[in-house]
Parts: C-alpha cells; sequence; structure tokens
C-alpha cells in the first residue's frame, strides 16, 4: 500500500491511498460484513448497515464517536481500478452531526452595513 495524499476540506479529511490487491478484493473487505469487522468494528458503528452502496464503486457507513459528545459522522470508502492493476483507495470522513453543523448566512443577509471604527 502507498498514501498517495491526505487533505483536510471544509467537509472532514480525505485519504488517498493505491493497494495492490484487485479492487474485487477491496471490495469485499469494505462491503462484507463479516470481513469489514476486521479492521472496521460495528462498535465504531452508529449503523451496521451502510447507508448507501454503489456496487464495486462505492460504500457509506455512519459512525459514532465512543467518548462524548458522541459525534456522529459518515465515512464513504471509494474505488477505482488503478492501471498497475492494483486498487485507487479513497477514504472520505465527514462530520454529520448537526450539533456542530456550519450555518451558512445568506449574501444579502438584509441588514445595515456598519463600517469599524479605527
Amino acid at each position: 500500500m502507498t498514501d498517495k495524499k491526505t487533505e483536510e476540506t471544509a467537509k472532514g479529511l480525505v485519504f488517498e491511498c493505491e493497494i495492490d490487491e484487485p479492487p474485487q478484493k477491496v471490495w469485499r473487505a469494505i462491503s462484507i460484513p463479516a470481513f469489514r469487522e476486521n479492521w472496521l468494528p460495528k462498535q465504531a458503528l452508529a449503523d451496521p448497515e451502510a447507508t448507501s452502496v454503489t456496487p464495486g464503486q462505492e460504500v457509506r457507513y455512519r459512525m459514532r464517536d465512543d467518548d462524548p459528545p458522541f459525534l456522529e459522522s459518515v465515512v464513504t470508502f471509494q474505488i477505482s481500478p488503478n492501471a498497475a492493476g492494483g486498487t485507487s483507495f479513497r477514504v472520505i470522513h465527514e462530520i454529520a452531526d448537526a450539533r456542530i453543523a456550519p450555518t451558512t448566512v445568506a449574501a444579502n443577509s438584509n441588514s445595515t452595513p456598519v463600517m469599524l471604527a479605527a
């Protein structure tokens, strides 16, 4: 396995790497509960069932922290074949807890513009 990059975005963390195993084998490891539990136990999941599945390409799980405040997040695993016969593997981890969801403010807030005094 070779790490390609890890980046932090406004939505969360994105981790990309190359795995020497074929996509079918990686897909089984992330989508079949008996195999997935070897590296991602169901206790770490808010729901042991995937929230969405695109067969052979993407699977999403809801996770919950073990420690207070027990935040929830969504982890998306994406796979695709690479040129070497292995798998390009991408993990996207996004906070999904409504308690810390960013609030958006309209560009036109209809409030009176105020200038700061120096």
